[in-house]
């Protein structure tokens, strides 16, 4: 599933080739997402002008004047800049055609994804009013994520520190890959109770997520199943893993087998002897 990095290497991709163009018009072969297309989205598209494209969480903001197009890769889903006469394929959802003579087009074999519209300011929208705060972009002060409010979110919480890291209304766009990463490199165990960690051991945390995604998003994301960029191109970041994905292998540290857990219906992997 695209996590952060994934939805931050696609967004990048696009937009140079989206913003300042017109949409000349939508085309919905299959609204049967994970929530249905609006059918009257063609008619709210054509004649806009892109004016930027964003990200918050895993979730691509195109802002059309008008009104805001919520974009989300869901599982298998990939957005491709094609010229407008590509023929479609089976898992071809959605085309938004462009003035310049290119389309963006979704493809989602699993059907996951989301093409959803909202008219009002995007960040009121349901699925994002409740949303944490962004761990590579400076909020206000008590939204912020740094050390400091990490220690406030978990003080008291019995749950792991995996599981608080992974969750969007904590702070986004972590994921299960880049959680594992992030933990291994700070050197906590993934099952460590959220509250029992120390103000210094937060910063060592914070520091880490922040660096394993700014490396990821540089690598262009991580490939394991379906993902590849604009180009079609997958990403490198799973080449670097130290932990993830690595069962029974020796730690790329201190040559311990890697271990493997199941935390909340997901694998959680650690090296017991660098992870305390």
């Amino acid at each position: 599933m695209p996590e952060l990095p994934e939805v931050e290497t696609t967004r990048r991709g696009l937009d140079a080739h989206l913003t300042g163009l017109t949409i000349a018009n939508a085309v919905i072969r299959n609204a049967s997402l994970r929530w249905p297309i609006p059918k009257n989205l063609p008619g709210l598209l054509r004649g806009q002008t892109i004016r930027s494209l964003k990200r918050r969480a895993k979730y691509l903001l195109m802002d059309c004047g008008n009104g805001t197009l919520i974009l989300h890769l869901g599982m298998s889903g990939s957005l491709r800049i094609l010229p407008a006469n590509t023929a479609p394929e089976k898992h071809d959802h959605f085309d938004l055609i462009l003035g310049n003579g290119n389309l963006m087009r979704l493809r989602d074999p699993r059907r996951f994804g989301a093409v959803l519209w909202h008219s009002g300011d995007v960040h009121t929208h349901p699925l994002l009013a409740s949303l944490g705060p962004e761990p590579l972009e400076d909020g206000p002060p008590e939204k912020n994520f740094d050390a400091r409010y990490l220690y406030r979110a978990t003080r008291g919480r019995s749950i792991s520190i995996k599981q608080c890291i992974i969750d969007n209304h904590i702070v986004v766009g972590v994921g299960n890959i880049y959680a594992n990463e992030a933990l291994f490199r700070a050197g906590i165990k993934p099952q460590l109770a959220a509250g029992k960690l120390s103000l210094p051991r937060c910063a060592r945390l914070v520091g880490e997520i922040r660096a394993t995604l700014a490396e990821a998003i540089q690598l262009g994301g991580s490939t394991l199943r379906d993902f590849v960029n604009t180009s079609g191109q997958p990403g490198y970041f799973q080449q670097t893993y130290w932990v993830y994905g690595r069962t029974g292998e020796p730690c790329r540290r201190c040559s311990a087998p890697v271990k493997q857990i199941k935390q909340g219906q997901r694998s959680s992997f650690y090296c017991g002897n660098c992870q305390k």
